[in-house]
């Protein structure tokens, strides 16, 4: 997870979702799932995000809507456009229910979590507040985000490509940015190293 800022609300939201949603909750107070208004602002959301899945912090092409609050416990949000947040479908469906339990992506800050390699897992950092940190661990722990074989292959596809010199630094800080930090960390390693041994 990186920090990312909650982008705009869309001009037409509330006319075609908040407003016709709420419309369709009164109407059906005993529904299992509610109606999908949401999915015409999709893009806006990605958008907000730069295309990068709130959770894994990997770009995503297609993506999902997640209610970061979730419509069993919170039916009341959910055609809130506060409440969305861009998010792979493995993440959406991992996440289910943990509502906030799982950190909130736009409240994580710069450094909280890194990508280690050669192993490609995520761990959070010492930046995380003490206050922060149970939940950063379940958050990990939630959505398998440390080492589950999917999201594993996901960022190698990443940095095979930046290895074979398919994806600049650039190209792969815009489509995985945790792994391209995680580059740059390696090669001021090996520089400072190389350093070292001249002197």
């Amino acid at each position: 997870m990186i920090p990312v800022a909650p982008p705009p609300e869309p001009q037409a939201f509330d006319e075609r979702c908040r407003r016709p949603g709420a419309a369709w909750l009164k109407a059906n107070p005993r529904a299992s799932r509610p109606k999908d208004f949401w999915t015409p602002f999709k893009e806006d959301l990605a958008s907000g995000s730069g295309q990068l899945c709130v959770y894994s912090a990997m770009f995503d092409p297609v993506g999902s809507v997640d209610h970061y609050l979730s419509w069993r416990g919170h039916p009341h949000l959910a055609y809130e456009w506060t409440n969305y947040r861009f998010s792979s479908e493995l993440m959406n469906k991992v996440k289910g229910t943990a509502d906030d339990a799982v950190l909130d992506p736009y409240a994580v800050r710069a450094g909280w979590f890194e990508i280690l390699l050669p192993s490609l897992q995520m761990r959070v950092t010492e930046a995380v507040p003490t206050s922060q940190r149970k939940k950063a661990e379940f958050t990990l722990q939630r959505l398998r985000l440390r080492d589950d074989e999917r999201i594993i292959r996901w960022r190698r596809a990443w940095y095979e490509l930046y290895e074979r010199g398919q994806l600049t630094i650039e190209g792969l800080r815009a489509r995985a940015p945790l792994i391209a930090a995680a580059v740059e960390r390696q090669q001021a390693m090996v520089a400072s190293a190389n350093g070292a041994g001249v002197r």
